[in-house]
Formats: structure tokens, sequence, C-alpha cells
């Protein structure tokens, strides 16, 4: 029998007789009442403003023509993981938290620990192809008519590619149990075994390393191009090259802050000696990895001119300057044509900075309006 520091009893979750033994290899939580409490209410904020946040997305989605672009695509699929995961997950473990115990029971903590896992990594994969999408979008030779077929591909890649990374551990390749207070589930990161050591290791790999690597590689590849256009322009393009700057590091920063903690942590679980992670430790980065969800939507989207424009229109704090919210005021571009080598022949790219600038959070189709 398990006891918590508060020296109450804990749900038989925990007991000997009970399964659930069986299905996590992770130490029993031992916060003390007030601890869940605390867990409590940051997850029951960031389920509430995760869901009002990307339900307003989606709402903008619906009600402006403009948004529906293909490069926006990958946006809404953004949102709509985010949303699953704050219905599907965060509503589970805000419950347990307010209890003070998991109280789904084995399939309940396999299948919060499927979906929380799937969502996220929708999510991360969805995040660091956009970063490639920014950069590609952004420097292409040729201005091009919409084409859906590439970003619908990337949404559907995004969704299979999750599923062939979380469908593994209901197969048997590692598990799902409870883990750090004994409030949520994921992967069993404690479990000393071959299998289960070989998965987290290509999950870190594939769904965390990579798609980090990617984001950092196109978005200092995009600074690489604006540099070039500060050289040539200085007092035009300084101040957006100043605020491009500011955008991108506040991107990289915020996708770091919310997801390196958790798979650093994770890999110590796994790695290190036991009781190496305390619960306190456990519970943080879990938080951190959560709160994504109430944050993606106000750094990728709301952040936007576009967007922002769309969000005072539908809450009647702007008015409506054409039938699908686009302001009719034409706006100064600051642009360079750089050469690049392609097939062994110079031809000529243009780089808008004043474009990069409104897109860096929320790219647009080029043939679009700003």
């Amino acid at each position: 029998m398990y006891w918590d520091t508060a020296g109450s009893n804990l749900s038989s979750n925990w007991s000997a007789e009970d399964p659930a033994r069986r299905w996590s290899d992770a130490p029993p939580g031992s916060l003390s009442r007030t601890g869940h409490t605390v867990v409590s209410v940051f997850l029951g904020c960031i389920m509430l403003f995760g869901f009002l946040n990307n339900l307003i997305v989606l709402v903008l989605f619906c009600r402006f023509k403009t948004l529906r672009t293909p490069v926006n695509m990958l946006l809404l699929n953004i949102s709509v993981s985010d949303l699953l995961a704050c219905v599907c997950g965060t509503t589970l473990s805000f419950a347990a938290s307010v209890r003070g115990r998991w109280l789904a029971g084995t399939r309940g903590c396999m299948w919060y620990g499927f979906v929380n896992s799937c969502f996220g990594i929708v999510s991360l994969v969805s995040l660091a192809v956009l970063s490639y999408d920014r950069y590609s979008t952004l420097t292409v030779c040729n201005k091009q008519m919409p084409d859906y077929r590439k970003p619908l591909l990337a949404v559907g890649g995004s969704w299979l590619y999750s599923l062939f990374w979380t469908v593994p551990p209901l197969l048997g390749w590692s598990s799902y149990g409870l883990e750090g207070a004994g409030t949520t589930c994921s992967v069993t990161w404690m479990a000393q075994t071959v299998g289960s050591h070989s998965y987290i290791i290509c999950l870190f790999i594939f769904c965390l390393v990579l798609p980090v690597l990617l984001m950092v590689y196109c978005y200092g590849r995009l600074m690489y191009a604006v540099k070039q256009v500060g050289r040539i322009r200085r007092s035009a393009a300084r101040r957006r090259e100043y605020h491009i700057l500011f955008m991108v590091v506040t991107t990289v920063a915020c996708y770091l802050l919310c997801w390196l903690p958790y798979g650093v942590v994770a890999m110590m679980a796994t790695f290190g000696g036991p009781g190496l992670i305390t619960p306190i430790a456990g519970v943080v980065p879990s938080i951190l990895a959560k709160s994504s969800t109430v944050i993606n939507p106000l750094i990728y989207i709301l952040m936007n001119k576009q967007f922002y424009r769309c969000f005072l229109i539908l809450f009647h704090c702007k008015q409506k300057t054409s039938e699908n919210g686009n302001s009719s005021m034409p706006s100064k571009t600051t642009v360079i044509q750089l050469n690049r080598r392609v097939h062994n022949n110079t031809v000529a790219c243009t780089v808008d900075l004043t474009a990069i600038q409104d897109c860096i959070t929320s790219p647009t189709d080029r043939s679009d309006p700003p």
C-alpha cells in the first residue's frame, strides 16, 4: 500500500492486488494534497484556455475565406490536434489531479497515453513542417497558383507519422502507464527492458530531435535571407529585420521550452538511476508540454497581422474593410533579388521582407493580399 506525503491513504489503484502495478514501472506519486491542487489549477487553466484559443482559431477559419489558403492547412491541423488534446487528454489528467489519483483504470491510462502522445507528435511534426514551408514559400523564384495537394499531403503525413510512433506501445513495443505523481499516463519511461529502451531512443530522435533540427535549419536560412536584405537596404530593412529576429527567437524558444524539458526528463528517467526523477520533477515538464496547446495559437496564429485583423472583426473591435476581412490599404515592401544556383544556372529569386514579417508566425498563400 502506498502513502502520500500528507500521510493519507492513496487510491487502491496502487494496492498490491491491483493489476495497475503490472502496467507501469513508474514509482507511485508522492505529491501532497496541496501539490495535487496546484497541479489541478494549472491543468484546469491549460484545458480552458487551450480549448478556447484553438476554438477561436477554428471559428476564424470557418468565418473568413481569406484564411483558407493551402499553407494555412498546417495551422488548422495544429489547432485541431491541440483542441483534441485538451478535450480527450487534459480533461482526464485534470480530473485525476482534483481527486489525487488516476480515475480511468488500465484501459483509460492506455487510451490517455496513446491520444496524448499522438496529438502531441502531430503538433510537433506540423510545426516542423511549417518552418520548412515558411522558408520555401517566402524564397520561391516564381509565384504559383494555390496548390492544396502538398499541404494536405503534409497534414495526412503528420497523422500517419504520429500513428506510426504511437501505435507500437499498444502492440507490445514498450507500453503506456502512469507517470509522475500517478495522475497522468505516458510511455513507461522507467521500464528496464531492451524493447522499451529502443523505442524511447527512436521516439526521442525521430519525434523531438529531428523536428527541432529542421526548425533551427529553416529559420536559420530564413534569417540569413533577411540579413542579406539588411545589408543592401539598411535604413528601410533594419527595423523589420529586428522584428523578424524577435519572432523567430520567440517561436523557437517557446517550442523548446514546451517540449525539450519533457524529452530530457524522459531520457533521464529511462537511463538514470532509480529515484533520480522525483514526482515534482516529472510533473513540471508534463505541464510545460501540455501548455503548448495554449501557446501555439498565440505564437503561430493570433500574433499574425492577417489573423489578428480577422480576430478584431469577429469580435466587432474593428470595422470590416472588405468582404473577406482584408484591409484595402496598400503596404510598403522591401524586396531584394537574390541569386540562386539551380542546376548550374543562376536564377533570380525574390525575398519579400514585409511578407516574411507578416508570415513568420502564420504564412499566407502568396497569391492572397496581405
